[in-house]
């Protein structure tokens, strides 16, 4: 059976995984851009978005290896995009444009019930109104025998590790304070939980630093 696992989510150096204020013109809230710089230099950020160009190096590697295996993806509401309360109408779609990089199914936890969102690529939104429980156990089916990737954002992931789900970690600490924002640690033993490092990497933009259960 596939690992539930958090794989290249960039973190600042004070820990923070998002700035404050999301909003349309702040997808990652302020200042949070910062964070993925190293990633969105890459070839394969460029590629997955339908360019060309990009960065080799390990940076790149480590994002190629990012995709390795997942066949289903959970993310929260706010990672899907900035608009809250009931959906007024289906006309937003995400971020990434009618070919988004995730190629599988997408299950989106919210509290407000939407159809199904089939876009290009083979990528896939389900929209889970019953809570984290119920879109694991929903991304666990559609995944088969790969894994399920949880994409973010950072309340998801501390929903996810509070519940102890988590096999493995790989944290991108970009060199970035941001001071302020979503705090993706805060009040989380990872040690409690089993998690050791078991494997650092220097890129070129971000150390990469991967943890895993020690049971796993």
């Amino acid at each position: 059976m596939g690992k539930l696992n958090v794989t290249a989510f960039s973190i600042s150096l004070d820990g923070f995984g998002a700035g404050p204020g999301q909003d349309l013109e702040h997808p990652l809230g302020v200042r949070g851009l910062e964070l993925h710089a190293w990633f969105r230099k890459t070839e394969v950020f460029n590629r997955i978005h339908g360019q060309s160009g990009g960065t080799q190096g390990i940076d790149n590697e480590l994002v190629a290896e990012s995709f390795d295996n997942v066949g289903a993806w959970i993310m929260g509401r706010n990672m899907f995009g900035p608009v809250r309360g009931p959906w007024k109408d289906e006309s937003w779609k995400g971020w990434w444009g009618n070919n988004p990089p995730f190629r599988s199914p997408v299950f989106v936890l919210t509290h407000y019930a939407r159809s199904p969102l089939s876009m290009e690529g083979g990528t896939t939104f389900y929209f889970v109104t019953n809570g984290p429980e119920a879109a694991l156990k929903l991304a666990k089916e559609a995944a088969e025998d790969k894994d399920v990737r949880v994409g973010g954002g950072v309340s998801v992931i501390r929903q996810y590790l509070a519940t102890d789900q988590i096999n493995e970690l790989h944290l991108a600490i970009s060199p970035v304070v941001l001071g302020e924002g979503e705090h993706l640690l805060q009040g989380i033993n990872l040690h409690e939980l089993g998690f050791t490092p078991h494997r650092t990497v220097f890129g070129e933009m971000a150390m990469h630093v991967f943890l895993r259960k020690t049971s796993s």
